[in-house]
């Protein structure tokens, strides 16, 4: 039976972890945080004040939240905020990712914060990256149950979101994809008016999942710059 002592359940959480690293093939790159979760930036993405005052920003691994403008972003949010902000947490890092942000398995209070949202039904095992196929059981648990984002019947995985197909009909002129190095996604304003090329409108639909870019569907955003 899981304790109701905070302290208690801190330690299972240690344990929990320490047991995660001795099991992974990958002990001397992995390493151990310690702290609080002062902030939750959507479903699997959080900030740890660790043990010595340092701010991490966290990025739950084998799992993919829906993204703050999809349905059920915000509750996705909310939840991994009631499992986790300003409770006591153990973060087992497994690398960094392309923003730098540290790849980490979340245990909140004892919860194993990854797998809690998966079975919430509040986000997807992440198949692209998934080692731990406990995961992708809890998927399809929720799947059966139509919990969360399973009550909808075709739910838009958030990898398809942030990366629409684009259609065979699409001009081959407009299939170039920009460099990163030109635009990012983060914080992006993506709406026509605030394209300056066709380019740029391109490199947000494409691959920042800027769908409003492209109200037709047709491929092509923003068809007075594209046309």
């Amino acid at each position: 039976m899981l304790t109701d002592n905070p302290q208690a359940r801190l330690q299972l959480g240690k344990l929990m972890a320490l047991g995660c690293l001795w099991l992974s093939t990958a002990v001397a790159t992995t390493q151990t945080l310690e702290g609080r979760v002062v902030g939750v930036s959507d479903g699997d993405t959080a900030i740890v004040l660790t043990s010595d005052k340092k701010q991490v920003k966290v990025r739950l691994i084998e799992i993919d939240a829906p993204e703050k403008k999809q349905a059920f972003g915000q509750q996705s949010k909310k939840s991994l905020s009631d499992i986790c902000f300003k409770k006591p947490v153990v973060a087992l890092e497994k690398g960094k990712d392309k923003y730098r942000r540290s790849l980490v398995r979340l245990y909140c209070d004892g919860v194993d914060a990854n797998a809690e949202q998966v079975r919430r039904g509040m986000a997807w095992a992440y198949q692209k990256y998934l080692t731990d196929q406990s995961i992708d059981g809890l998927e399809k648990e929720a799947r059966k149950k139509k919990v969360g984002l399973w009550v909808d019947p075709n739910p838009v995985a958030p990898w398809d979101f942030r990366h629409p197909k684009i259609p065979a009909t699409t001009p081959a002129r407009f299939l170039n994809i920009p460099s990163s190095e030109t635009f990012s996604c983060e914080g992006i304003n993506a709406y026509c008016n605030s394209m300056k090329s066709c380019v740029e409108a391109m490199y947000y639909l494409k691959e920042c999942g800027a769908t409003k870019l492209d109200r037709d569907g047709d491929g092509i955003p923003c068809e007075k710059l594209c046309r």
